[in-house]
């Protein structure tokens, strides 16, 4: 069956600004949720925040501030800051959707850098992921250490910086859940978290440094990232080390 909505942000991270149609509003208790027929906001999952941005009517440039965006009954819903005269996009409405781009692609770089961390890790020491979480620009990881050291993070923090100076590409495909499950070494979690039901599974490529079964949006490569800065380190258990890092621009 065709979903009703097109989720553009799983197949183009940079489309920022589209058209669509509103499909539903709901307006009772709590903020306003509205579901379109196209979106380009992320919903949240995996450590990423969702998106925020505005929605703006076509006939008469009425605009709606969109605070989050999330998935209910599999669809992804947008949250809307209520507005003051009470006055909702409806049913029919064809609408705008527009991304606040500086916040998802400072995301995108994020989460991206994140997994060169974690991709640097397995290669050269063998370490799961156990959390992980991000804001825009700067991010951390757990990971099932047993020691932590300046040395070893400083260390880390080079290994890292070189992987995204090499300008790998990033990439994005589709598998079918036993073709990706045949392949090793692709869930990096200590826990499996992808559920039974899905059957499709979605992965991204750092080629030739990370693969992983990942949700969310990143950059087409790697140069985009800039480098990183390991901001602190810090024990969570006893073989659980955390990893706090920023993004550095590459002009400094």
């Amino acid at each position: 069956m065709t979903p009703r909505v097109d989720e553009v942000c799983y197949r183009d991270a940079y489309a920022r600004r589209l058209e669509a149609r509103v499909l539903e509003v709901a307006a009772s208790d709590g903020p306003p949720l509205v579901v379109l027929d196209a979106t380009a906001f992320y919903p949240g999952g995996g450590g990423q925040p969702s998106d925020r941005g505005v929605i703006l009517r076509s006939a008469d440039g009425r605009s709606w501030t969109v605070r989050s965006a999330r998935r209910m009954g599999g669809e992804i819903v947008h949250e809307l800051e209520a507005p003051e005269d009470g006055e909702l996009p409806q049913a029919g409405d064809v609408v705008a959707v527009d991304v606040e781009w500086a916040r998802r692609y400072a995301l995108m770089r994020t989460h991206t850098a994140l997994h060169a961390l974690c991709g640097v890790v397995w290669r050269d020491y063998g370490a799961l992921v156990t959390g992980g979480n991000m804001e825009p620009g700067a991010g951390r990881m757990d990971f099932e250490f047993e020691r932590m050291s300046g040395e070893l993070v400083g260390e880390i923090e080079a290994k890292v910086n070189e992987e995204l100076r090499l300008a790998r590409d990033v990439r994005v495909n589709v598998l079918p859940r036993a073709e990706a499950f045949a392949t090793p070494d692709l869930i990096r979690t200590k826990v499996n978290l992808l559920p039974e039901g899905i059957e499709q599974i979605r992965t991204i490529e750092i080629v030739g440094l990370d693969l992983q079964a990942d949700g969310g949006t990143h950059v087409a490569n790697t140069r985009e990232v800039g480098g990183i800065r390991v901001t602190g380190y810090e024990s969570k258990g006893r073989i659980n080390k955390r990893i706090r890092l920023q993004l550095v621009d590459p002009e400094g």
